[in-house]
């Protein structure tokens, strides 16, 4: 669809493998020994990285040998640590091919390339088959969906009876326009930021119980509180972060994004829901 390639245009970058294998060693990491941690800085393209990951995951009470969807998997950073910090097996996929590529090759370079698997495709029309895993999470990826209905139906649909949902979005909190260019839209032609009571209707008419909120607007107010001071300390931003992602427009992506969470506009919102 043409709306969906004007997200996949968003988010590629062209060149995205050698600027972080670049960036890495600019950091000082070893390049044949890479861990988890060496990879946080860039493969969490979401607010709080890890720490909001690692908050997510205990939250939804993962265990070992759960069978999991990640839902717009981007570089595989949280499939990544669901596998190898809970032993659960993870199918990803996203939009962007260059994302999917990326994913593959850092997960062979930490050596998880038997747990983790990406593949590229649309939230829309999932390419599994009814009832196939025991969970299904998504961070930063409603944004993008006009369709959360269609979306939720899909996922509700690859999900066995009992499997939750785990989300970790965006979502609006007070009225007002939002300021782009945004992390996920440059836009406001691809961005669709809705508010907790819509994703809980929608989950609802999905077939989905929800169970958990919570806001995480002062969690995320913090987390680019210390971006700007880390920054500052530096003098730029370090040769490894999500700025590599963002591109050129990454300061002023993060500029207002940062102002709309000051004013009380959206938060990332975690909504955690049980199918029926």
């Amino acid at each position: 669809m043409e709306f969906e390639q004007s997200v996949v245009q968003h988010y590629s970058h062209g060149s995205l493998e050698r600027v972080i294998v670049a960036a890495l060693a600019a950091s000082g990491k070893d390049l044949d020994r890479l861990t988890l941690a060496d990879l946080a800085p860039v493969d969490e393209f979401h607010i709080g990285g890890r720490q909001a990951t690692i908050e997510f995951a205990e939250r939804l009470g993962v265990g070992p040998g759960l069978s999991l969807l990640d839902v717009g998997s981007g570089l595989g950073g949280a499939s990544r640590y669901f596998a190898s910090e809970h032993g659960c097996r993870i199918s990803g996929i996203d939009l962007t091919g260059e994302y999917v590529r990326v994913a593959d090759a850092l997960a062979r370079r930490v050596g998880l390339e038997e747990r983790v698997s990406y593949r590229q495709g649309s939230a829309l029309d999932l390419p599994f088959e009814t009832g196939m895993f025991d969970g299904a999470y998504m961070l930063h990826v409603g944004m993008n969906i006009r369709d959360k209905e269609g979306l939720f139906a899909e996922i509700r649909r690859v999900l066995r009876p009992g499997g939750f949902i785990g989300i970790y979005d965006v979502m609006r909190e007070g009225e007002g326009d939002l300021n782009f260019p945004l992390p996920w839209a440059s836009s406001a032609e691809t961005s669709f930021v809705e508010s907790v009571a819509a994703y809980r209707a929608l989950l609802e008419s999905a077939g989905f119980a929800v169970e958990k909120e919570r806001s995480r607007r002062e969690f995320a107010i913090d987390f680019f509180r210390r971006m700007r001071a880390q920054a500052a300390e530096r003098g730029g931003p370090p040769p490894l972060g999500l700025h590599i992602l963002m591109g050129a427009s990454a300061q002023q992506k993060a500029a207002n994004m940062s102002d709309l969470l000051e004013r009380g506009l959206i938060a990332p919102t975690e909504i955690i829901g049980r199918a029926v």
